[in-house]
């Protein structure tokens, strides 16, 4: 199966892909199969049950506050993070819920959203259960559906297709493994960016996907933006004060210290890193890239390429999503994008990966070289664990972003200094992270049940 760029990387709000964006597309989904069976006006009570890990992390994670915005026909690319809290305070104040903005029912979140913290579907740990009832109680809809990471839904039904049915359109140059990939490039002599694009005008006109690609990269730099002018504390009761503004400030003004410190051009990578994080922790407005978790590894090694790689400019940063997205694509059909499933060395993990293939692809690395980036950007996450704590996307999910970025960095100056020749291929190292996943006790899930989540006092 071939993976739009565009489903890899979405616009949506934070401060998680799996357990915000993901409910509130679930919730606009259940709205839109109830619209289709015209039953939205005989509606008279919502309820909807949280399994797993949603159950477990939710309330740290927004998911209630995702499910009463789906519910009111919000949708995760363009509802407006500054508005949405208004339009949560204003339902639970009133204890009334407009379905699609249209048909205005009760709602209560202790009885209507059930946070089932003792049970657990058995296809994913994001699971969740819509019911529509009508005035006599009885169910006129009842839909299940998975919250796979990085914003991505399946229907529960969905989970039982064959990968890729559906697709209008077959791409040229199909591949299921970096092996696939690499043989595909050698035969018809392209670079990995070059079969991604082609394989992206199977679905869309060239102009479309620039624009595309160019609005992704705006979505990207508005959050580091953003989040360099925002200061105070965080929402979700751990106290933790946004670091980016200030640091933007002392960068700012000592532009001197980067004659002295050559490394302080880690500081910038650094700072981006926090800014996106930041911004999504607060709710704000970021790229999953793969995930609202890793949101900012690689925006912040983008950047890092935009402002500090000589010859760098707008086909580059076309270049580097592109191949991102087709590392990207290996880890979420071969392995998992969601931490619920695998840690967050499906997260942050993977958006290293990602990002250090990209950076080596701009760098002027040869396929073989951008696959060896990306092999060594996740062989040194293997076993990364998620372990939140109070389950809030802010410690240690912040900070690991930031040195995401770094390792993303140096893996790909690795990879530019060698031949593309090593031992451990990245399909290896994908099986490896795969398996490492389905061996980890599921305290280290996004559960918070285990790690720091439990060894740190909330304070």
């Amino acid at each position: 199966m071939v993976i739009s760029v565009f489903d890899l990387f979405k616009v949506g709000i934070g401060p998680s892909s799996s357990h915000t964006v993901g409910p509130m597309w679930a919730a606009n989904r259940f709205l839109l199969a109830l619209d289709a069976r015209r039953l939205i006006e005989r509606v008279e009570r919502v309820e909807v049950q949280l399994y797993g890990s949603l159950a477990l992390t939710g309330k740290g994670h927004a998911t209630d506050r995702a499910i009463l915005l789906g519910l009111a026909g919000e949708v995760p690319d363009e509802v407006d993070p500054d508005a949405a809290g208004e339009l949560v305070r204003a339902i639970r104040e009133t204890g009334a819920l407009r379905l699609m903005g249209r048909r205005e029912i009760a709602f209560s979140e202790t009885l209507d959203l059930q946070f089932r913290q003792l049970e657990t579907m058995t296809k994913h740990p994001n699971g969740m259960r819509f019911l529509a009832h009508d005035g006599d109680g009885a169910v006129l809809l009842e839909e299940v559906y998975f919250s796979v990471g990085g914003g991505f839904v399946l229907s529960d039904a969905e989970t039982e297709r064959p990968r890729g049915e559906g697709r209008n359109a077959t791409p040229p140059y199909p591949f299921a493994t970096a092996e696939e990939l690499l043989a595909l490039g050698e035969r018809h002599k392209m670079t990995i960016a070059e079969i991604v694009l082609a394989n992206e005008r199977a679905w869309r006109e060239p102009a479309e996907i620039r624009a595309g690609l160019d609005a992704l990269w705006q979505a990207m730099e508005a959050s580091i933006e953003r989040g360099c002018r925002q200061g105070g504390e965080l929402p979700g009761g751990l106290r933790v004060r946004r670091r980016a503004a200030r640091l933007f400030q002392e960068l700012c003004e000592r532009p001197e210290a980067g004659l002295r410190d050559q490394l302080t051009v880690l500081d910038w990578v650094n700072l981006y890193a926090l800014a996106v994080n930041e911004e999504n922790a607060a709710g704000g407005r970021v790229v999953t890239a793969p995930t609202n978790g890793a949101a900012g590894v690689i925006p912040a090694v983008l950047a890092y390429y935009t402002r500090f790689v000589p010859g760098s400019g707008a086909e580059g940063v076309r270049t580097f999503l592109l191949t991102a997205a087709a590392i990207g694509q290996l880890y979420k059909e071969n392995a998992s994008i969601s931490a619920a499933e695998v840690g967050c060395q499906g997260e942050v993990g993977v958006a290293c990966s990602m990002a250090a293939g990209a950076l080596c692809a701009v760098m002027g690395g040869s396929n073989q070289q951008v696959e060896n980036a990306a092999e060594i950007g996740m062989e040194h996450n293997l076993g990364l664990t998620c372990d939140p704590i109070g389950g809030l996307v802010q410690i240690p999910c912040i900070e690991r972003n930031t040195m995401g970025a770094v390792k993303a960095i140096n893996a790909a100056r690795l990879a530019l200094r060698g031949d593309g020749e090593h031992h451990v291929s990245l399909d290896k190292v994908i099986d490896t992270m795969r398996e490492t996943g389905r061996d980890m006790s599921a305290k280290y899930k996004e559960t918070a049940q285990g790690g720091l989540a439990v060894n740190l006092v909330e304070c």
